[in-house]
């Protein structure tokens, strides 16, 4: 092995090492690590792959299944100190303060997308456990989900859960030892063009939030990318407060950015031109 792969992995056990460190339960934070790294750490604690046989819950039966077009409304409930530090569906410790969920049929670990239709908040989580088995609720997600999403309080919401394929593809291949197809790896990224209009100016916004403080908080974690900065609009009577990195005088200068962005797990990024 050559003194650069050394390096390498030294830094990479590091890094999980130092997530390992940091977790009571055995269930580190693992947002905004690559897929192999995320697998590394999810297989150290005994974390597996799994989709499951067919089961029976109150009478009710359910079907896992690998469903990579996996969209659905319902309502979200959350659970915390009852399950805390307690083994998950797929081996790993449930961790309320990490972003984790619950799904009755998706695959164990997969990516997903939760959409708080009350009041607009979106968080990516990894789904690693069984459940709800309550009518209509169709997404279980942890405490500290709960408190970003803004429901904790209230107990319940109704949200959109939606598979993020291309992540959940890419983390089952790192789990298994496998290949999966570069396209599926890499998300869609805009055609450069060179800009012949020199009063462009380019921007990549990260996110929109209804919160100041969601706002806050992912604009001091992205200014490793660059001068990222908090504008307000007014939306149907409603202030939303966008976090964007710029400006830039060339449309290439936003998509290298942006593919940072995206690879750091902030997936509805984009570029704003103006």
């Amino acid at each position: 092995m050559d003194d650069y792969k050394i390096k390498h992995y030294l830094i990479l056990f590091t890094l999980i090492w130092s997530l390992f460190a940091c977790s009571s339960t055995g269930t580190p934070e693992l947002s905004g690590l690559s897929p192999q790294a995320q697998a590394v750490a999810i297989k150290q604690y005994g974390g597996t792959y799994k989709v499951g046989k067919p089961y029976k819950i109150m009478g009710q039966w359910y079907y896992p299944q690998e469903d990579y077009n996996y969209s659905e409304v319902g309502m979200a409930s959350w659970y915390g100190d009852d399950f805390h530090a307690k083994k998950t569906a797929n081996g790993e410790r449930y961790d309320m303060n990490t972003l984790t969920a619950a799904h009755r049929t998706l695959p164990l670990p997969s990516i997903v997308k939760v959409t708080n239709l009350e009041n607009g908040r979106s968080l990516v989580l990894r789904v690693n456990d069984r459940g709800p088995y309550v009518k209509d609720r169709i997404i279980d997600i942890s405490k500290r989900g709960a408190q970003l999403l803004g429901y904790q309080t209230k107990g319940v919401t109704k949200v959109r859960v939606e598979i993020l394929a291309k992540e959940s593809k890419a983390l089952k291949a790192a789990m298994l030892g496998t290949s999966v197809e570069t396209e599926d790896l890499i998300p869609a990224m805009p055609k450069y063009t060179p800009s012949v209009n020199s009063d462009l100016t380019y921007y990549v916004q990260a996110g929109s939030f209804s919160q100041e403080y969601l706002a806050q908080d992912l604009c001091a974690r992205l200014q490793k990318f660059g001068k990222a900065a908090i504008s307000e609009a007014w939306v149907g009577g409603a202030v939303f407060y966008r976090v964007r990195i710029g400006p830039f005088s060339y449309e290439q200068e936003a998509i290298v950015t942006l593919n940072k962005v995206r690879n750091y797990g902030v997936y509805d990024a984009r570029i704003i031109r103006e």
